[in-house]
């Protein structure tokens, strides 16, 4: 089933049918579970922690439902745009990529995004690149310096011979020809590479690095007692339309450098901080309709992406409440099996996928085109604000004196101080997923978003290919997400009453990703601790309700899968990501829950902190080898460790009882199924904590305090129940 205009298709899913018979049956049997507690339950702990267990995964899946009740999938055909709008008509659109640490996220990372996207096909006056720089870098500043030369040949080359991959890090990485055009345009690139890494090794920006006053000028800015906390707005303009052209006279977009204002004082040292002055800057300086957010490591893959926006923005029947369209997050360099869950199936191509067939998908911070005027208020009410369509129009130079001074002026730490900006105006303030938020809070407004996963990924980037990095991330997500959960415009009551239940139901899934920690760690302790204390506490093989925890284990993995499968993932990779899952729920998710509740108790907890993309050769190495890295002594090793012992001894123990006292395999198979599958599961922490002797394994420290910790919890757990 379609629904379609001139420029776009909606396609209606037939397995919407399966994924509401098989939600319909899977209900029934989490009814008759609970039925089954209630004339099984004792005082006992297991009993107990086994019924706490299953209310929160019930719970879980309910609100996941809502995921799988219309999923929706969207074909564009840009050939048809000029029939909604003629090319020259076609809207501006500011492209905003912001970086914050040039040690973590490398320099020449954020200027192969820049150009990029400088790239597109799409007419140069219409297009603005803002890199906003939150450290107030140097290097930075001379990266982009250096892009600027370069871009004024890369920009003519690609479109002359409609290069599709305009990234030169992948373009040169992927080909290699002997024409004479190809071998000039790689030596400028190679050389231009090459001065930009020897000063991020040096560190410094040296006198003899600057050769052009205009330059000098710029960085002469970096006074004594500028620091990245600490420091005045910087703006400068690189590139600019009406004067610039590239090496073949041809116009050239706008590319700005900026860096806000930062004070030891100031209230908004954040991400959202930053994008708003971006949004301030870009309003004071192109004010262009459209607005691209990127992360500096989400380099474009597909220079036709603003046609297919336009394809949406540009379509009467939906442009007037149309808020953003959304790209998911693809990723290169993932290795084959992905080990780490990277790609990430599940939360950036499934769960949005179902969310835009019930109005539209969440916002995950960045390959996010926004309407300007709806990050300014609500459909009604944005006009009376002076965002119209038509007040989006700049002609002053944009490196006029006037336009400068307004920009920094506006880029001030103060500048926000009384004002609706991070609250009614921009991106939302409160929380470390500001973008999930912002999203959220904009469909609370009225909203709707578009869900845009293209056959070719229009967006690809890094991920952390250290355990550590992945963990720490989602540390920070899972934190940010029980800050919406507890704030005044929560899921759970502001947003049900905002946009009804099914499409709450999905945010509050998102924000209570911390509490899976619950079930999971008691299903991985507790029938393994009464496992080693010869307590039963599910129905035997041969117990009629024993088939009903075999249909809901296997019911709700076969369904995952499926889901999994048709996003085209493949079984290794599917094996790993469940068991991310798995390592997320005993680790990260733990983590943010405790760092939360210390926070709320007035205890200070650690802010944002910014994912390295930076990875060493024997990582990269360890990485592509489908190895687990486990070298940093991080406590987030810790629960991983303590469990897989418990699970390890409790599997062994199991399978020894059973040799010795077979009639005890029909009383203790679901523990000992549940003790091995997480055995299984751990394999690479065994393997890190016994068997390697490379940089990678598992730190002594760790392994013995995990040990300790193991031995206190069994005996403890003795003591509880015998």
């Amino acid at each position: 089933m379609e629904e379609s205009s001139l420029s776009s298709v909606k396609i209606m899913h037939g397995r919407k049918l399966f994924n509401r018979a098989f939600a319909s049956i899977y209900a029934f049997a989490i009814i008759a579970l609970f039925y089954h507690h209630t004339v099984t339950l004792t005082l006992s702990f297991p009993s107990i922690f086994m019924l706490i267990s299953d209310v929160i995964l019930a719970f879980m899946w309910v609100t996941s439902q809502s995921f799988f009740i219309n999923p929706i999938s969207r074909q564009q055909f840009p050939e048809n745009l000029e029939k909604l709008v003629n090319k020259n008509d076609f809207p501006a659109i500011d492209i905003f990529i912001c970086t914050a640490d040039p040690f973590k996220e490398p320099p020449l990372t954020t200027v192969n995004t820049a150009l990029s996207v400088l790239a597109y096909d799409y007419p140069m006056d219409k297009l603005s690149v803002y890199v906003s720089d939150d450290g107030g870098s140097k290097l930075n500043l001379f990266a982009l310096t250096e892009a600027v030369k370069f871009a004024k040949n890369w920009l003519p080359y690609c479109k002359e011979n409609k290069i599709e991959q305009r990234c030169p890090e992948e373009y040169f990485r992927r080909n290699q020809s002997t024409n004479s055009q190809f071998q000039i345009i790689e030596s400028l690139y190679e050389d231009m590479k090459m001065r930009i890494e020897n000063v991020v090794e040096r560190g410094e920006v040296v006198e003899e690095c600057i050769t052009d006053p205009q330059q000098r000028a710029a960085f002469s800015k970096w006074t004594k007692g500028f620091t990245p906390n600490d420091h005045p707005a910087i703006i400068q303009v690189l590139l600019e339309s009406d004067k610039d052209k590239d090496i073949k006279g041809y116009s050239i977009p706008n590319l700005i450098y900026v860096s806000r204002e930062k004070s030891t004082t100031s209230l908004h040292h954040f991400k959202a901080g930053a994008l708003n002055a971006l949004l301030r800057v870009s309003e004071a300086m192109t004010n262009a309709p459209l607005i691209l957010t990127l992360d500096c490591d989400m380099y474009s893959n597909d220079p036709q992406t603003p046609q297919r926006v336009l394809c949406y923005f540009c379509d009467p029947s939906i442009k007037c409440k149309l808020g953003y369209v959304q790209f998911p997050q693809r990723y290169h360099g993932l290795n084959e099996d992905d080990i780490y869950g990277g790609d990430n199936v599940r939360t950036f191509r499934i769960s949005p996928a179902g969310l835009d067939g019930l109005g539209g998908p969440d916002n995950c911070g960045t390959n996010c085109f926004f309407n300007r005027r709806a990050l300014f208020g609500s459909p009604s009410s944005v006009t009376s604000l002076g965002h119209s369509e038509d007040s989006h129009i700049r002609n002053m130079c944009i490196s006029s004196v006037s336009v400068i001074e307004q920009a920094r002026q506006v880029a001030s730490c103060n500048y926000e101080y009384n004002t609706d900006w991070g609250t009614k105006m921009g991106i939302k303030y409160g929380t470390l997923v500001e973008d999930i938020f912002t999203g959220y809070m904009m469909q609370c407004e009225g909203w709707d978003s578009i869900f845009c996963n293209t056959e070719r990924p229009a967006f690809l980037g890094e991920v952390p290919i250290n355990l550590n990095e992945v963990l720490s991330q989602v540390k920070r997500w899972s934190f940010g997400h029980l800050e919406v959960l507890s704030c005044k415009y929560s899921p759970l009551t502001f947003g049900t009453k905002a946009l009804g239940i099914l499409r709450s139901n999905c945010y509050i899934h998102y924000v209570l990703w911390p509490i899976w920690c619950i079930p999971v760690t008691l299903y991985a302790c507790v029938p393994q601790l009464s496992l080693l204390n010869n307590i039963s506490i599910f129905p035997k093989v041969f117990d009629p309700w024993f088939f009903l925890y075999v249909f809901l284990f296997f019911g709700a993995y076969a369904h995952d899968f499926i889901q999994f499968r048709l996003f085209e993932g493949t079984i290794k990779r599917y094996w790993n990501d469940q068991r991310m899952w798995y390592v997320k729920a005993l680790s990260p998710y733990l983590f943010a829950s405790i760092e939360f509740l210390t926070k709320k108790l007035g205890i200070t907890t650690k802010g944002f902190n910014v994912t390295s993309k930076v990875a060493g050769q024997d990582e990269r190495k360890m990485y592509d080898q489908s190895v687990f890295t486990f070298g940093i002594p991080s406590p987030m090793f810790v629960p991983l460790a303590t469990i897989s012992i418990i699970n390890l001894i409790a599997f062994l123990r199991g399978i020894a009882t059973i040799i010795f006292r077979m009639e005890s395999l029909d009383e203790f198979f679901v523990q000992l199924f549940i003790a091995g599958f997480a055995a299984v599961n751990c394999l690479p922490i065994y393997e890190a904590m016994l068997l390697r002797s490379d940089h990678g394994r598992m730190p002594k420290r760790i392994v013995v305090t995990s040990a300790v910790l193991a031995g206190v919890l069994c005996i403890a757990f003795s003591l509880i129940v015998n």
